[in-house]
């Protein structure tokens, strides 16, 4: 495995904790922001006449951290060949040089 001079590191590691921020923002307005304004969310209904705050309290909260994992896991395969981290390549580049116990 290369070594990565400090300033892409760091460059990487803001670009990925920035992400974790954003995720970990959304997953909390989907939680607990529907929870804590359900009474306003109450006036807004789904399809055959559920209201969207029992919707995502039931399984919309749930659905949108299945699709942040989800969009999680593209981004962070975006964010690493940008960077010049390829799973991959190291796989090879290391096969052969470790001990297995």
């Amino acid at each position: 495995m290369k070594k990565i001079e400090k300033e892409v590191a760091d460059a990487y590691f803001r670009v990925r904790t920035r992400n974790i921020i954003i995720f970990l923002t959304i997953g909390f307005a989907a939680s607990f922001g529907i929870v804590a304004f359900a009474e306003f969310f109450s006036q807004f209904t789904l399809i055959g006449g559920v209201p969207l705050h029992y919707f995502m309290g039931a399984q919309g909260a749930v659905l949108i951290f299945i699709c942040l994992l989800f969009t999680n896991a593209v981004l962070s395969d975006k964010v690493d060949r940008d960077f010049g981290i390829d799973e991959e390549r190291n796989a090879s580049l290391s096969a052969g040089k470790s001990l297995d116990h």
